[in-house]
């Protein structure tokens, strides 16, 4: 005997919906939406702005990323990573010159990682340059 077919399941969540639309979003775009508004409340958050900041580059929004990593290092003008961010959000914009600037300043304010700037892909595009070479050279032998 043949079972009876049962009714497919109610959608729980409506389209149009709150939770329709949320329940579509990813995890990043979330995060994005919910760090943009709580920069616009409190826009010197550190630890949110270098959130944001790693979540715009994973989103490809490299140009928003910059205004963020720009906000961070004004908020953070000591901080040797925020700069070091910095430069690599340059190098991924090709502003080969800014990278380098900003490297150095990582560097003097007391960045010391060579070993992950010698990998760090988002330096690729300075990798080449002399300038770089020669803060490498600079560190190393420190």
């Amino acid at each position: 005997m043949p079972h009876p077919k049962r009714p497919a399941p109610a959608d729980p969540f409506p389209p149009g919906s709150v939770l329709a639309v949320l329940a579509e979003r990813t995890q990043l775009d979330f995060e994005i939406e919910f760090y943009g508004r709580l920069l616009a409340v409190v826009p010197d958050f550190a630890d949110v702005l270098r959130a944001q900041a790693c979540n715009l580059t994973m989103k490809g929004r490299l140009k928003d990323g910059l205004v963020v990593d720009q906000k961070l290092v004004a908020v953070l003008p000591g901080d040797p990573t925020a700069h070091y961010n910095l430069a690599c959000r340059y190098a991924l914009l090709k502003e080969r010159d800014k990278a380098i600037k900003t490297l150095r300043k990582a560097v003097e304010l007391g960045y010391r990682d060579i070993e992950f700037m010698q990998e760090d892909h988002d330096l690729d595009s300075i990798r080449k340059d002399p300038r770089f070479r020669k803060l490498l050279k600079e560190l190393q032998s420190q």
